[in-house]
């Protein structure tokens, strides 16, 4: 039996659609089967086979009838202005039936072809390399982080219909951005724009299953010839004494449902906080704090927006952790990743870190903290470089590899661009508030009392090492010594993530 189509589909509009369809159909079925056979779950591939060429097919089988209709446009009579289907006629006959089995098998693709797309739009690849350039640097700190097996949808869209449009709503517009290179460098934090913690983090750590007391112990290396070692260990007060007690004391009373702690804060990123309000839910007890030193005016309190305080106001970057080269080159040195004992290593990663970051490229920033690295030890310590190597090859490479995990030059991305709420050293954090400068009409202050957060049970170089004892804690005593003066002031006023 010979095929027969109507006459208004020979024109060169109709077979231009089928062969674009027949093409785009036969490489979404070779590529298919390609990946399917050898496990390969690369992103492009994937955009290339459920998205790219689908949409090729759909514009294929578009063009069939834009060129149907305009042939029989051109045909088309007074007596006949639309086309009549005879199915005693064998090729209306035949072009109805491939009508209805091209559109169930074009049903069944579609439907596996989207399933495909969504998994691929939804994959921790997509977000984090199909913009490789742009996304480099969240990707790779997303990975260093303790959400690294968390999908970023999980966080970034989370469940529901309504989230899910509007971040593929919000994606077309970063894709318009990356296409015609509109993206700002570095790229901010959409804090505005962010999906209620309570609807994402609390689906994994819920308020009722926060933990009790938590032990850390840190060490810092000191910027001298010997890097000597200072060493700190905290019993951080996440929770009350015992986690039976619950979120009646400790950090996380900040979001006990049985309190609500609000604030209004004087910037666009919230560093500045110099109102808040505490209302005890339970006896309806409100009292409100106002920097003494900075206070809102009643025109600005009528105008400001007030913020009820959730996880992300201290957890601000729970996975996309940029390290201040303070941090990361003392955490490389006490996994000796940098060698301690190489003489005034501390000092010089340090120098090496700051001056690397304002270049223009990652490659010209590893080059030179090479280069320096070689040539300040061979300058100044030739018996090291002549008869150890080996040690200045090591130190260089844990330098780089730290550098690279939180530096990109490329972007301008790096640990000042993106102030971190936990803590208090490199950026005021929990000092926002906590300042001893929040007063209420009462008389309570918001106290920048140490012992509020943690004990401290030992601290101090090795060989003279201070412990607290049973059931005390240690009061603090700064590495350097500078008095009590960090009592009066704040950490940051000399820790800006390059100081020792």
């Amino acid at each position: 039996m010979r095929l027969q189509v109507p006459d208004s589909a020979k024109n060169w509009i109709s077979v231009s659609g089928v062969m674009i369809s027949i093409v785009s159909l036969f490489l979404i079925l070779f590529l298919f089967i390609i990946s399917s056979l050898i496990d390969a779950r690369a992103t492009y591939l994937g955009m290339i086979t459920f998205i790219l060429l689908p949409g090729l097919l759909v514009l294929g089988l578009i063009l069939i009838p834009i060129g149907m209709f305009i042939t029989h446009k051109r045909k088309r009579t007074l007596q006949a202005p639309w086309p009549k289907i005879d199915l005693n006629l064998p090729a209306h006959r035949h072009a109805v039936f491939m009508f209805i089995g091209g559109t169930a098998v074009f049903i069944l693709l579609t439907a596996v072809g989207s399933y495909q797309a969504f998994r691929i739009t939804e994959s921790v690849e997509f977000c984090g390399q199909l913009c490789h350039s742009v996304m480099h640097p969240e990707y790779t700190a997303y990975q260093q982080s303790p959400h690294a097996r968390v999908a970023c949808v999980q966080c970034h869209v989370g469940e529901g219909a309504d989230w899910y449009v509007r971040s593929k709503l919000s994606g077309l517009y970063q894709v318009y951005s990356v296409t015609f290179k509109l993206y700002p460098k570095p790229i901010p934090t959409p804090i505005h724009n962010l999906r209620p913690a309570r609807e994402t983090c609390e689906r994994c750590h819920w308020p009722q299953k926060f933990f009790a007391r938590e032990l850390q112990t840190k060490y810092h290396y000191l910027s001298d010839e010997k890097n000597t070692r200072w060493r700190i260990q905290l019993i951080m007060k996440i929770g009350a004494e015992h986690s039976a007690l619950g979120l009646q004391k400790g950090i996380h009373w900040h979001i006990n449902p049985d309190i609500r702690v609000e604030y209004i804060a004087a910037d666009e990123k919230r560093l500045e906080i110099p109102w808040v309000r505490m209302t005890n839910l339970k006896t309806g007890k409100v009292e409100i704090f106002q920097d003494s030193e900075n206070p809102l005016s009643e025109n600005d309190l009528q105008k400001a927006e007030i913020r009820t305080m959730d996880c992300m106001d201290c957890h601000n970057r729970p996975s996309h952790q940029y390290k201040p080269p303070a941090y990361f080159i003392n955490e490389a040195m006490a996994a000796e990743v940098i060698p301690p004992s190489l003489p005034e290593i501390k000092a010089q990663a340090m120098e090496l870190c700051d001056e690397a970051k304002d270049l223009p490229t990652m490659e010209s920033a590893l080059a030179y903290i090479d280069s320096s690295l070689w040539k300040f030890y061979k300058e100044n310590y030739p018996e090291i470089a002549d008869q150890n190597p080996t040690l200045i090859k090591k130190a260089s490479a844990g330098i780089r590899k730290y550098f690279s995990q939180n530096i990109f030059p490329d972007m301008k991305v790096k640990w000042s661009a993106y102030p971190s709420h936990i803590g208090h050293m490199e950026f005021n954090g929990c000092f926002r508030c906590h300042n001893d400068s929040h007063k209420s009409k009462q008389g309570n202050v918001i106290s920048k009392d140490c012992n509020l957060c943690h004990i401290i049970n030992f601290q101090g170089k090795d060989g003279a090492i201070e412990y607290a004892r049973a059931g005390q804690g240690l009061e603090f005593k700064h590495p350097v010594d500078i008095d009590q003066e960090w009592k009066t002031s704040l950490c940051t006023d000399c820790h800006t993530g390059l100081a020792p």
